[in-house]
């Protein structure tokens, strides 16, 4: 695989602000029935282990190059550069930590087991930095924990299987790191609405269950994906925004029942050994805005119905071996139709390597996107 595509959501840069957002005003809004004395980890049993907890961090950081870490210092636990405090769920007169902020800091280390000390965590980001080993075992002791994002990381082992254990977690991006081995069924049955897992050594195939997924973004790319895609993926017909499943080896057909993703505006299935045809079902997907299937071993002709969605600005479809398109597709602000087999349009494949394409032997799907064994189609 040698597709090496930027994979990155706006979904991201919507979700993580907010929260933290809300985290800094709820810090404010303390009754007024509550004693007026500054609160630290002298005298809040909370902030105590919160301290406990960020000191273990802090002693675990190998380098820490823009001395993030270096004003980790005293009982003032809610003064640390990175830590956001919010009153308590459960006792309205006390401030918590409720966010961990180090994103983009550079920072190297490991994470401690004390971690799970910050039970009233909701936002855990540490994404862009140089943390190694895996995630702590004390992990869904965090049971307020809503956003976790370790990205960009040197995090390895298998697929932290611990995330399954989170009850509230709703963002989980773990991209851009090192885990390898399987990812685990489960993972789409949970009640996640943004699914980040591409760019890491996954190496795994399509769960039946796929389509059981609440999210509204699930990106896989980059990885290792055997099997097909499940005919299940219509099921997310009413929540997924974006799917992209690029450079991941899948092997498969189109499902017909791809076409049910009515709510989709992202698709991008290239850099694959997708084959078979685009199916016509394709032209119910009325939100869809981008759609790439390049870089794979797509046949027949472009559907019209496709190149009619309304909503539909850029359409990539190069290096197949199409053979004919509608005049339709040529509308759309932003097309790619180069290296397929289409008469009479520049740059494509030359004549007798589509030709030898024809000449293999034909590809059959059957009604669940996979390819059928000779006399079962």
């Amino acid at each position: 695989m040698t597709a090496t595509k930027t994979t990155t959501s706006p979904a991201a840069a919507i979700l993580i602000p907010a929260t933290l957002l809300l985290l800094l005003s709820t810090a404010a809004q303390l009754s007024t029935a509550c004693p007026p004395a500054k609160q630290t980890a002298e005298n809040n049993p909370r902030l105590q282990k919160a301290y406990v907890a960020l000191q273990a961090l802090k002693r675990r950081i190998t380098d820490d190059p823009k001395n993030i870490t270096g004003g980790w210092c005293g009982a003032d636990v809610c003064s640390y550069y990175g830590v956001f405090c919010a009153t308590a769920l459960d006792s309205p007169c006390e401030l918590t930590v409720a966010g961990l902020d180090l994103n983009h800091g550079d920072i190297a280390g490991e994470f401690p087991d004390e971690l799970g000390l910050l039970a009233d965590l909701a936002v855990l980001h540490l994404n862009s930095n140089r943390f190694c080993g895996t995630l702590p075992e004390s992990l869904p002791k965090l049971s307020l924990l809503h956003e976790l994002d370790v990205s960009n990381n040197r995090l390895s082992g298998e697929f932290p299987s611990h995330i399954l254990c989170l009850p509230k977690v709703k963002y989980v991006d773990i991209r851009f790191n090192n885990f390898c081995g399987k990812i685990p069924p489960a993972i789409f049955d949970k009640d996640i609405d943004a699914l980040f897992l591409n760019d890491n050594h996954f190496d795994f195939e399509f769960p039946s269950n796929f389509g059981n997924s609440p999210a509204s973004v699930i990106v896989i790319a980059n990885v290792n994906v055997k099997g097909c895609i499940p005919a299940s993926v219509g099921k997310m017909g009413k929540t997924l925004n974006e799917l992209i499943v690029l450079n991941s080896g899948v092997t498969s057909c189109i499902p017909p029942e791809i076409g049910e993703l009515g709510e989709l505006k992202v698709l991008d299935l290239s850099f694959n050994r997708i084959k078979g045809e685009l199916p016509e079902s394709m032209a119910w997907m009325r939100s869809l805005e981008q759609l790439d299937v390049a870089h794979n071993e797509l046949a027949g002709h472009v559907p019209e119905g496709i190149c009619e969605l309304p909503n539909l600005k850029n359409f990539t479809y190069s290096y197949n071996y199409f053979c004919g398109e509608p005049e339709r597709c040529l509308h759309i602000r932003r097309v790619d139709d180069r290296q397929n087999c289409i008469a009479g349009r520049p740059d494509q494949r030359p004549a007798g390597e589509c030709l030898a394409f024809l000449h293999r032997p034909p590809v059959h799907c059957d009604a669940h996107g996979c390819f059928a064994p000779p006399g079962h189609y």
